[in-house]
């Protein structure tokens, strides 16, 4: 079973609603008990915090952005699919018929399921050079970062006045010293 970690995929399992945490928690114990942990590597819930208005004011509350879908990291065969497909509550995999279709890696980075960790090598206050999109080989300074969202803000000098972009972390690296 060793020597498959490149066909990890991630796959959505459709549940009945109200049944993902239950699904969840049971295909995890499943993996622990029949020591499936080099093929199911990961189950997951997205979840989104959104605020509530209710009698007493907002509240913060996290919701599921797929009532109904898991979220399974493993690589597929007759034996996962099998364990995961004969859960209580799930009624099936995503995809055609009893083929199952992977999410592309575009799907699980919009999904947000799996976190990238970007490593940023400049810091507020440095000269950056802009490397993608439409201001490319421009310089600026970097006036704010926000990691949680991937984004960082550069004051760039256009036409002699100067302008904030907000960009993408890695559209941009720092100038040499």
């Amino acid at each position: 079973m060793s020597g498959m970690a490149d066909n990890v995929n991630w796959y959505v399992v459709h549940t009945y609603s109200g049944y993902e945490n239950t699904v969840k928690a049971t295909i995890e114990k499943y993996v622990e008990n029949r020591h499936l942990q080099d093929v199911i590597h990961e189950i997951s819930i997205p979840l989104e915090t959104v605020t509530e208005i209710t009698d007493n004011g907002p509240k913060e509350v996290e919701r599921k952005v797929f009532p109904g879908y898991v979220l399974v990291k493993m690589v597929m065969n007759d034996e996962t699919w099998h364990v995961v497909r004969n859960i209580r509550g799930v009624t099936g995999f995503l995809g055609e018929g009893n083929k199952p279709i992977p999410l592309s890696e575009d799907d699980v980075a919009a999904l947000g399921v799996e976190k990238r960790e970007i490593v940023v090598g400049y810091q507020v206050g440095d000269s950056v050079k802009i490397t993608d999109g439409a201001l490319e080989s421009f310089l600026g300074t970097v006036e704010e970062l926000d990691l949680e969202r991937g984004k960082v803000r550069v004051m760039v000098s256009m036409f002699g006045r100067e302008t904030p972009v907000e960009l993408e972390l890695d559209q941009v690296e720092p100038m040499d010293r």
